[in-house]
């Protein structure tokens, strides 16, 4: 058991069900929850309080920030009335609608240049913030005194909603409009880990200084934004968080929508952090298959009694790893299935493992692909050298459990939902 003295936190603190309630697995590098749970009743999204968005917004300027998860009641998928014209039917006044990675109708590939565009059903303008820009100008607010953000997130540090949410925010701030969160459950809310980003590897992979996996809302993410001072020139915007109801971090909780077309799976969802950093590398993690963030392999015999073949998917993978060559390697689908149900669940061991195998039959040839992504994905030095050290065969992960409670410790006064059910 930790002491409460190694990460500066007083006894009051440390016994505080928020604090105490949390498990360490030193040899993962993952806090995380004692145990999962099942909420009693279904979680009632914030964007599913209509009183309280219509409350907080009256009959103010409005533009949206919203994308395909954007529905209510979201358990119903997307048969489910859009956000946007549930709110237009109530006679709300929104001028326009600002799409994140993926598109407004989540049907673009990562990394896809979006185009603005106009909503053929609403009229509304959809401006796009990956495309020419990543952030809304000071123009493009001018005409609104309210900004609403609905997007599902999977609570990982690289996955891109959250950095579209912070520039949301340093916009809001630069302007003085408010920004309101409609907050939703965190599918990886049990668990903290990974190391927390170092500044130097900035980037729309990753914003702000922390860990693989946060384990906060966007909700909860937003607050500690604010109150940590992150955003440019240490402003805050003008925050309003309508919460989720009936939520606990604890909970099983995985989205009705796939948040994004290579994450179409629960048990994708559960692997996406701990597969995310063969992106940067010469290993395959299924783009281009049935599978995405299931499974990963070379072509070739090199590793694990796995085949599997990426082709080309438009809206998904239209020019994936590999394509067309047949990998070998390792299915997860097991393994995800177990991290859905287990108190925790993250391994950056599989990388290092690959990256064995690929060293024993090249060794010559660099496994990471792309050293400046490999940087900005693992937001680590440390990680970084382990991979280019100069014995390729037994790379050995730095552990990142001080970082972790470091972390812990300022994040805890911005929790809206409780640890453990």
């Amino acid at each position: 058991m930790l002491a409460f003295s190694q990460v500066g936190l007083t006894q009051r603190e440390w016994n505080n069900p928020n604090t105490a309630a949390w498990k360490m697995d030193s040899l993962h590098g993952v806090m995380h929850a004692e145990t999962r749970t099942d909420p009693p009743h279904p979680i009632r999204l914030g964007n599913e309080n209509i009183q309280a968005i219509y409350e907080a917004c009256g009959r103010a300027s409005l533009a949206v920030i919203a994308n395909h998860t954007s529905r209510i009641p979201e358990h119903q998928g997307r048969n489910a009335p859009h956000l946007v014209d549930t709110l237009l039917s109530l006679g709300m006044d929104i001028r326009k609608v600002f799409a994140p990675e993926h598109g407004f109708r989540g049907d673009a590939h990562n990394g896809a240049h979006i185009d603005d565009e106009h909503d053929a059903e609403t009229g509304l303008a959809l401006i796009s913030l990956h495309g020419k820009l990543r952030k809304p100008t000071p123009e493009m607010l001018a005409d609104v005194r309210m900004l609403l953000f609905d997007i599902q997130d999977v609570g990982a540090r690289f996955y891109t909603y959250l950095s579209t949410l912070f520039l949301a925010m340093e916009a809001a701030a630069e302007t003085g409009t408010v920004l309101v969160v409609l907050d939703r459950p965190n599918p990886h809310g049990h668990q903290l880990a990974g190391p927390v980003l170092e500044s130097h590897w900035t980037s729309f992979v990753g914003q702000i200084p922390v860990p693989m996996l946060h384990g906060m809302t966007l909700g909860e993410m937003a607050q500690m934004i604010n109150g940590e001072g992150w955003l440019a020139n240490g402003v805050a915007c003008d925050l309003i968080v309508i919460p989720c109801e009936g939520y606990a971090h604890s909970d099983r909780w995985f989205p009705s929508i796939a948040p994004s077309p290579n994450l179409p799976s629960d048990e994708s969802i559960a692997l996406y952090p701990s597969l995310c950093l063969f992106e940067a590398t010469e290993a395959s993690i299924g783009r281009g298959t049935t599978h995405p963030f299931e499974c990963a392999g070379f072509p070739g015999k090199l590793f694990g009694d796995f085949s599997f073949t990426p082709h080309s998917i438009p809206e998904a993978a239209p020019y994936p790893k590999h394509e067309g060559s047949i990998c070998s390697g390792e299915n997860f689908n097991v393994l995800g299935k177990q991290w859905i149900e287990a108190s925790h669940g993250f391994d950056l061991s599989m990388v290092v493992n690959y990256a064995a195998s690929w060293h024993a039959s090249h060794p010559e040839q660099p496994f990471v692909r792309t050293p400046s992504s490999f940087g900005r994905l693992s937001g680590s030095d440390a990680i970084v050298d382990a991979f280019n050290g100069s014995d390729k065969t037994a790379i050995a992960l730095p552990n990142w459990t001080s970082d972790l409670l470091e972390f812990h410790a300022k994040q805890t006064p911005y929790w809206i939902y409780p640890l453990q059910r």
